[in-house]
């Protein structure tokens, strides 16, 4: 049954929310964390495991080097302080994704913590705390089999695959995230998306989102407006998009605000995501830390990062999403403004490669958060989904700027590409979109709008060369928008010798 909700604006105006964010990358060595198993995704099932990574008896673990170095310049990029001294913990729980039945995990000495970052959020920056980031490894994947929804509930049976099991995984968790009610989703979609920006420029996961390399569980509660007591949290787990991160906070709120204002109680719980109805649904109570009875590791040694290879790897830090931003921004010329827009629209990335490739900042923008971000929002993906790429709005372009194509042509090209009907070359055959360059054909069109404009005519000749305009767009009409605007003035001004 669908739960009760409040509307957005109804809810915010009793109750403020708190968020916090814990955001799995897995990274992207070549073996797993405690053994030399590959970590390629999508191997067949079962084919990328061994004695360790399945809990065998007898099976010893040994730490992945790489997978160290890659935390430090996490947790340096976070401006963490990194650890002199850690280990690594037991987290004792059962699930089949776990053959171990425990997680070989950090709980309370990680290898990073006590940092911040920062968000842009509307053209104001709110600065993110962050609590901790620690290593740990990740669990197999489960694939329930019978059931309608494809979770446990309603199944017949469940298939494990223990690929997974053993990758290197880095959690990192914020302290508690207080902004203001109406930016609260936005500031968390910002978060999200700034890891993944920061992530591939460490270069310590390709942060697919889609494969579940890079995945958040959003923490929110509410307390009454003005109040300093905090409430009890929900957990929605796994969320793998950031639309969804924003979607779920949102509906956090409201369901919440319902179950409050009608002297309900919140209960402290695990919630599972549903992207196709926007929804999150109870999964289990949620277990505090002394459920999981975490103790020392006895089968690592303790890792001991020196001071020298810290700093070592501090000078490695590439340049950082922030100050790209504002490098890029006075790059492209671009206004407080339209750089927000940018950012907002999750265009960044897509704008710098179609910049790449020889196209100006301004036509890139045009594109990727006009016609593309349109279909975009209307089919629920993200920009980096569509079948348009950086390299087919250079080729448009590339048409534009050779005047084959106008805007306007050029837009029902661009739906062509989306539609999958080819290249743009073939999309402009098939369509008839090319731009009539013949001087004839456009003499012949000008003829018939002056034949049928006398009274603009005269307007144009009675000392009123603005008039022109209307002759102009009438022309545009007759060619079906087919012909070059600039190439019509150039013909209709030399006919009427103005």
């Amino acid at each position: 049954m669908t739960a009760q909700v409040l509307e957005i604006d109804d809810a915010l105006a009793q109750y403020d929310p708190v968020m916090g964010l814990e955001v799995h990358v897995e990274l992207n060595t070549k073996s797993k964390m405690f053994c030399g198993c590959p970590t390629e995704f999508g191997a067949p099932p079962n084919t990328q495991t061994c004695p360790v990574c399945l809990g065998l008896p007898g099976a010893l673990p040994v730490v992945n080097a790489k997978a160290v170095e890659s935390a430090i310049r996490i947790g340096l990029a976070l401006n963490c302080e990194i650890a002199e001294w850690c280990r690594f913990a037991r987290k004792n729980y059962f699930y089949p994704d776990m053959p171990k039945n425990f997680q070989t995990s950090q709980y309370d000495e990680p290898i990073a913590f006590n940092g911040w970052t920062e968000v842009v959020v509307d053209g104001e920056t709110y600065r993110i705390e962050i609590e901790r980031a620690h290593m740990e490894e990740d669990t197999g994947k489960a694939t329930h089999v019978g059931g309608s929804t494809g979770r446990i509930h309603g199944a017949t049976h469940s298939l494990v695959d223990y690929n997974r099991a053993g990758i290197p995984l880095i959690e990192i968790v914020t302290k508690t995230i207080e902004v203001p009610g109406d930016k609260a989703a936005a500031v968390a979609r910002a978060y999200v998306a700034m890891l993944r920006d920061l992530l591939l420029a460490l270069g310590v996961s390709d942060v697919r989102m889609d494969q579940g390399s890079l995945r958040a569980d959003v923490n929110v509660s509410l307390k009454p407006s003005g109040s300093t007591v905090l409430g009890t949290r929900t957990e929605t787990k796994n969320v793998n998009s950031f639309r969804s991160v924003e979607r779920a906070v949102t509906y956090e709120i409201t369901r919440q605000s319902a179950v409050l204002a009608s002297g309900g109680k919140i209960l402290q719980e695990t919630r599972h995501w549903h992207e196709d109805t926007g929804i999150t649904t109870s999964g289990r109570e949620k277990s505090d830390a002394d459920d999981y009875r975490y103790f020392p590791e006895p089968d690592l040694v303790p890792v001991a990062p020196s001071r020298e290879w810290v700093d070592e790897l501090r000078a490695t830090l590439p340049e950082l999403p922030s100050a790209r931003r504002g490098r890029l921004q006075e790059d492209w010329g671009f206004t407080d403004l339209e750089m927000r827009d940018v950012i907002n629209g999750n265009a960044l990335e897509q704008i710098v490669a179609t910049v790449e490739l020889g196209v100006p900042a301004s036509a890139a923008k045009k594109w990727w958060l006009g016609e593309l971000a349109r279909s975009a929002n209307e089919s629920g993906v993200e920009l980096d989904a569509l079948a348009v790429g950086p390299a087919e709005v250079a080729e448009v372009q590339k048409l534009v700027d050779e005047g084959t194509l106008n805007d306007k042509l050029a837009r029902q090209v661009f739906e062509g590409l989306l539609a999958g009907e080819g290249t743009p070359a073939e999309i402009i055959e098939k369509r008839g979109l090319a731009l009539v360059s013949d001087d004839s054909a456009l003499l012949e069109a000008i003829d018939r709008a002056i034949a049928a404009n006398p009274d603009v005519v005269e307007k144009v000749n009675s000392g009123k060369p603005a008039a022109a305009g209307a002759l102009i767009g009438a022309v545009m009409k007759d060619m079906r928008g087919q012909a070059d605007a600039a190439k019509v003035r150039q013909l209709l001004n030399q006919k009427l010798g103005i």
